[in-house]
Parts: structure tokens; C-alpha cells; sequence
């Protein structure tokens, strides 16, 4: 295993993952302080349409945004490692414009629909004002530009600190308005404040590291990138299979308060916090490894290896996270969000399944994207939601939320698997090519 460190992909690989490791250890502290604040302050069903709420920005997001990151690693990585930035600025051109465009769509189309469905995903009425208000952070939240041109600028230490920004600020926020009793409306004003603290703040970042490299001039927003061959199918893949991604998240914590009600949710947000928390370290790894990859020759033997060894590396953290948080998470949830949230304890174990999974799963999304197969994740991803929108209905009224987290098991399984048997066809073909 010696030998590893010697490969400097794979020393690149984990120094930029211990870079998101740090942040995002930080990050997940503050994000259980600041959920355990909020239960607290407010009770199981005003946290719950807490979670509503904010799940309904993130949902509109998720759906809407390109996640065009991936459009300026994928066509601007390589040049400017190698001293020829145009087609990095020219798909950084496409990826504003396509944030700009998605994010004022996204809160049109958002606000517009919200009165007809609020009731539906468990949003009371006397609260759609407030989901209004909270709605206007959509042109802002999530864009990725600035994450895109920060990881081909490899300053992964910036994209991880800059993610610390909203969680920190979030928990003090948090935990003063619980010291103070504060309302109801207190607290969604502190989730909008740091969110849009935090997108405003990356943004900053990437306009300052455009600058330092002197990479801004000839950076101009548009939507016709002619000389990125595939560049609209790549995004509306990458765009679909992140508006599918969404189901698990956002949309699948709507669809819970819709059948089980805001209590629901909040048990259900509770536990794939602390599920996600053991998850983080295959997501990071997988963070870092794509525009790692894209530097690569997929036909030679390298990225394969710098894969295996990836999961190598990440199997032990994973899986002491996962035994961590099984002999751990009752005690958590009672001492930090009290004892009316014990019932997520049961969901959370199941839920335990899908870091075990993220083992196997980290490489094959950016893998599958760096041999031009943006459609593999899609497909398999589609698939995954089908099992997850057949089953949540009736897993959740037959056993609650433990049923909601089997149902999410399930489309997890299956988007695993699918995008395996995709990347070991991509293997054969490529590895054949040169004979």
C-alpha cells in the first residue's frame, strides 16, 4: 500500500478530499447543533414545517439547477491544466448563464405552484407566507459556478472552507433564537439569512480567483457554446439526473410530510441527517475525484486503479462511521434533539444501509461522466425514483417512517446497482479499444 502515495493522483486525491473532510466534518457538527436547537426551540410539528419549507426551496432548486459545476470541469479541466483556457471560459460563460436563467425560472415557477400545493406536502396556510418569503433565495442557492471554477483552479481549500460559512453562522443563529425563545418566523429567517450568506460568499470566492489568475477577461454569459461539442446534452443529463437526485432528498422529505404529516417529516429529516453524516465521507471522496479523473487517460489502467484504491481508502472511514453512529445514534438523538425524536432512531438504522452502499458508489457517477456517459446516471437514477415513488405509499402507511427509509433503501439499492453494471460495460470497451 506504500506504493500508493507514491502516485500523485492519488496524493492530489487525498489532499483535496482531506480538505473537504475538515470543512465538512465542521459543517455536520453544526448541522445537528443547529437541528438540535431548532427541535428544541420549536417542538416536533413547528420543526417539521421548518424542514417543510425549506425542503420546498431545496426541491424547486434541485429540479431547476444544472449543477453546471460539472460543465466547467468537464470542458475546462483539462485546457487550463494544460495552459489553454478557452474552453474553460467559455464553459464558464455557459454555466453563469444557465445558473442565472434556472434561478429566476426556478422562483417564478416555484412561487407560482406553491399555493396550489402547500397544503399537499404538509405546508399549513397559515405558514404559505412565510414559504413565499423563503422562495426568493432560489436564484441564488446552489449556483454552481463558482464551485466549478474553484475545483479546475484546484482551491478545494477555499470550496471547503466557504462551506463552513452557512453551518457555523446557522448554529449560532440557531442557538441564540433558542436562548431568546423566539418565534416561529425567527428561525425560517435564519435559515434564509445564512443561505443566501453563504451562496453570496462562494460567489466572491470564484470572482476572486478568476481575477488572481487573470482568466476573467473574455468570460462572457451565454447559451449557445458552440464550441463545446455536446455541451447542452451533457447539461440537461447532468440537470435530469439531479432533478431525479432530488427525490431522495428534498422531494422525498415533502412526500413524507405529505403522508405522515409534519411530525413525520421531522423524525425523517432527523434520521438521514445522521444517516448523511456517516455518508459524508464516500461524497467527499467522490467530490475530489472527478476532476482528478478528468485529467486522466480512461483507456490506461490509471484512473481504474486510482478508483479501487479510492474505495480501499474509503471502506475503513466508512465503515467505522456507520459502526459509530449504530452503537451511538439513540443516545445522540435523546441527549441533543430530546426524547419525542427517539422515534427516528428505528428509521436510522435502516437508513445505515445507503453509507454501507456509498462504499461502492462514490467513483461511479464521475466515472461514468468522464467517459461521456452523462446518460448512465440518469437511467440509473430514474429507475432508483421509479422503486422510491412505487414504494414510499404504502412502506410509509404500513410501518411510518421506518417505512419511508426502506422505501429510500430500496431506490438506492437499485441506482447502485444500475450504474455498476453501466461502468463495468464502459470498462470492457475502453479497455479493448487499444487492441
Amino acid at each position: 500500500m506504500r506504493h500508493w502515495f507514491k502516485d500523485q493522483h492519488f496524493r492530489s486525491l487525498l489532499k483535496n478530499s482531506s480538505y473537504l473532510g475538515v470543512s465538512k466534518g465542521v459543517a455536520a457538527l453544526c448541522g445537528v447543533a443547529t437541528l438540535a436547537f431548532a427541535g428544541r426551540g420549536l417542538g416536533v410539528i413547528l420543526f417539521g414545517t421548518l424542514i417543510l419549507i425549506t425542503s420546498y426551496a431545496k426541491a424547486v432548486s434541485g429540479i431547476a439547477k444544472f449543477q453546471s459545476w460539472q460543465l466547467i470541469v468537464r470542458y475546462g479541466g483539462h485546457g487550463v491544466a494544460h495552459g489553454d483556457p478557452e474552453h474553460f471560459k467559455v464553459a464558464t460563460g455557459f454555466a453563469f448563464a444557465l445558473d442565472m436563467v434556472s434561478g429566476i425560472g426556478g422562483l417564478l415557477v416555484g412561487a407560482a405552484l406553491l399555493p396550489f400545493i402547500a397544503e399537499w406536502v404538509g405546508i399549513t396556510r397559515e405558514y404559505l407566507w412565510l414559504a413565499l418569503l423563503y422562495c426568493t433565495v432560489l436564484p441564488v442557492m446552489s449556483s454552481a459556478t463558482p464551485d466549478g471554477v474553484l475545483r479546475v483552479l484546484d482551491r478545494f481549500d477555499l470550496i471547503s472552507w466557504s462551506g463552513t460559512l452557512t453551518p457555523i453562522l446557522r448554529a449560532i443563529l440557531a442557538g441564540t433564537a433558542f436562548v431568546t425563545g423566539a418565534s416561529f418566523p425567527v428561525y425560517v429567517g435564519i435559515w434564509f439569512i445564512t443561505e443566501l450568506a453563504g451562496d453570496l460568499y462562494l460567489w466572491y470566492l470564484g470572482w476572486r480567483e478568476l481575477e488572481r489568475h487573470d482568466l476573467l477577461g473574455g468570460i462572457k454569459p451565454t447559451l449557445k457554446p458552440t464550441v463545446l461539442p455536446g455541451a447542452w446534452r451533457f447539461a440537461i443529463d447532468v440537470n435530469l439526473a439531479t432533478s431525479v437526485q432530488a427525490v431522495w432528498g428534498p422531494i422525498g422529505r415533502l412526500v413524507v410530510g405529505g403522508l405522515l404529516g409534519p411530525a413525520g417529516a421531522a423524525l425523517f429529516r432527523v434520521a438521514s441527517t445522521l444517516a448523511d453524516s456517516a455518508q459524508k465521507p464516500a461524497d467527499l471522496l467522490g467530490k475530489a475525484f472527478y476532476p482528478q479523473v478528468m485529467r486522466m487517460d480512461l483507456s490506461s489502467k490509471q484512473p481504474w486503479k486510482l478508483m479501487l484504491r479510492g474505495t480501499a481508502l474509503v471502506s475503513f472511514v466508512m465503515l467505522l462511521a456507520i459502526a459509530l453512529m449504530i452503537i451511538g445514534g439513540k443516545p445522540l438523538m435523546s441527549i441533543v434533539f430530546g426524547k419525542e425524536f427517539l422515534g427516528a432512531y428505528e428509521p436510522l438504522m435502516i437508513l445505515m444501509a445507503i453509507p454501507f452502499l456509498g462504499i461502492f458508489s462514490f467513483p461511479l457517477t464521475p466515472m461514468l461522466y468522464a467517459l461521456g456517459r452523462s446518460d448512465g446516471p440518469l437511467k440509473a437514477k430514474l429507475l432508483g425514483s421509479a422503486i422510491f415513488f412505487v414504494t414510499i405509499a404504502p412502506l410509509s402507511w404500513a410501518w411510518n417512517v421506518v417505512g419511508a427509509a426502506v422505501a429510500l433503501v430500496l431506490a438506492n439499492v437499485v441506482n447502485t446497482g444500475a450504474m455498476m453494471i453501466q461502468l463495468r460495460g464502459e470498462h470492457r470497451r475502453v479497455r479493448a479499444r487499444p487492441a
